[in-house]
């Protein structure tokens, strides 16, 4: 996992809410956090069961980044706020 963090605020964060689109909550790799670690986070958080956490941590630590949840922006934007209180790498797209 990478272990460049991003501390910038997300410019995705700027978008209107009340759109009605869809986004999409991205956790990204990084070197800093262990298997376990990110797996409590996901189920704890974005309320992930044990199966879905370890496949979306695999995800992520093979191909960078993987797509944890699907949902309207104030959703994703509380789930955003608690992995990064966790010191995870995410992102709103």
């Amino acid at each position: 996992m990478n272990s460049k963090r991003k501390f910038e605020k997300d410019p995705n964060l700027e978008k209107n809410p009340q759109d009605g689109r869809h986004y999409s909550l991205i956790l990204h790799n990084d070197d800093v956090h262990d298997f376990m670690y990110v797996i409590d986070a996901l189920i704890d958080i974005c309320e992930h069961d044990a199966v879905q956490a370890e496949q979306c941590t695999y995800l992520v630590h093979y191909r960078g980044e993987c797509q944890v949840k699907v949902g309207n922006y104030d959703d994703l934007k509380e789930m955003y706020n608690g992995l990064l209180d966790k010191g995870l790498v995410v992102s709103i797209n």
